[in-house]
Formats: C-alpha cells, structure tokens, sequence
C-alpha cells in the first residue's frame, strides 16, 4: 500500500508510515519495509504488552531496534499515561536523550498538565524534539500552548481549516484563530462523540457526503453508521461551511 501511494503522490507530500506491532523484532521488520518504500518519517505506536506494565529499560529497547532497522526520523505516539502505554515523563526524557532519530511526539497524553509540560519540555531540550498535538477534540486550546505541529485523524477531512488555525495562533490572531476553530467545533463535536472506537467510521462518512470518496467502509467488528448519526455529521458539514444546503459544496 505504501508503493502505491507513493506512487500517486510522488515527491509532492511526505508520507508518515505507521509501526504497530506488539513486538519490538516485527516493529523493526515494518522500519525496514517502510524506508524500503518511500516513507519520509514513521509513527511509532506503543507496542500492546505495555498495557500490562513497562520499564523505561523496554521503551528504551523497543525505539532503540527501531532506530537501529531504519535512518527515517521517529515520532513517538504517547497515549494518555492512564492506558499503561502511555511514557512517563522521565521514559520520554530518556528517549530524547538515547534515540538521535526520534524528531517528534504525537501527543494523546489526554491532560492538560502533562500535554503542557510535554510542550514546555521537549521543545526546549538541546536536541529539540517537536509536540505535534492529536488532541483533535480541542485543537484550539491544544495549540495555544505551543505545539510546533499537529498530526490529526480528522485531518483527512479538514487538513486545510486545522492548517489555518495553526497559523493563526502561530500569527497570535486569537480573532481569526477563534473564527476558525467556531467552524472546526461542530465537525469535532460529532466526529469525537461516543462511542470513540466510531471516530474514523464518522470521517469516512464525512468524506463520502463531500464528495471525496465513493463508501464508507467498515472493517468488523465496527459497524455501519446508522442514518441518523450521518445526519448529524451532514449538519456538522453544513454548520462548519464545508456544504451547502442542496448538496452544493464549498471550499473551506
């Protein structure tokens, strides 16, 4: 699959190649295969044994294999702490410090004061290493406090209005930043509703009302939205400027 999006993109975007693997060999396996095929950077997801418990010794392990399997920058996916797999502040200290390749985090952390502190922190080590911010469901306030960068699910339907608020907060235009995020908030609140495990279903079907993909397809054990919920993220369309009332649509 990455082939053949490299091969319909070419050099014109940097493609970010996920490493999800619950073991550290096949995780360095899926490096190899990604630099292989073009990736520019790769994502690497806690592996799910740490849900169990981790030491910063198997973190420090887990990247190291990684790094050692490929040159491409690393961007570390932290979970809330609250999940087991999720790194300690200190964990993360140590990363920055051992792993040379690891350029970036995407921040899940889910709380304020530990997203803050990644901010304040990472960002300033000798060797800085970037916050790029997933917390989608309040983007505006996520970016205030400073992250260099946002990687974000919803992105695959609004990349173009989350790059305006980023560089509207970056310009300190707090009105134009408050503009934007009042057209983003609608899409978030129903893209972001519970049940979580149906966010990416929601955006899929986003992208099916704007026109950008032919279905929305499920993978079980998740399920196709019901008619009533694809209103509801029809209206979030509409109240956002992305459509139109009689099915015309708008650029953002």
């Amino acid at each position: 699959m990455l082939e053949i999006a490299q091969d319909e993109i070419g050099d014109r975007v940097p493609l970010i190649h996920g490493v999800w693997a619950d073991g550290s060999l096949e995780a360095a396996r899926i490096a190899k295969m990604a630099a292989a095929g073009g990736a520019a950077a790769l994502l690497v997801f806690p592996p799910a044994p740490f849900t169990l418990g981790q030491s910063p010794q198997m973190a420090l392990a887990h990247f190291k294999r990684i790094a050692d399997a490929s040159d491409l920058p690393l961007i570390a996916f932290q979970y809330p702490l609250s999940t087991g797999q999720g790194y300690p502040s200190d964990t993360l200290l140590r990363l920055c410090d051992a792993v040379p390749t690891l350029r970036a985090i995407k921040d899940w952390s889910n709380n304020v004061q530990q997203h803050e502190w990644n901010i304040r922190t990472l960002q300033s080590l000798p060797r800085s290493v970037n916050v790029l911010s997933t917390h989608s469901a309040w983007l505006f306030s996520s970016l205030v406090l400073g992250c260099n960068g946002l990687l974000s699910g919803s992105g695959s339907v609004i990349a173009d209005l989350q790059a305006q608020l980023f560089r509207a907060v970056r310009n300190n235009d707090l009105a134009e930043a408050k503009r934007i995020n009042d057209r983003i908030y609608p899409l978030a609140r129903v893209f972001y509703a519970e049940p979580a495990a149906d966010m990416h279903n929601r955006m899929k079907e986003a992208l099916v009302l704007l026109g950008r993909q032919r279905r929305a397809v499920t993978r079980p054990p998740l399920m196709k939205l019901d008619a009533a919920e694809i209103e509801r993220i029809k209206q979030a369309l509409i109240d956002a400027g992305l459509l139109l009332t009689g099915d015309k649509r708008v650029a953002a």
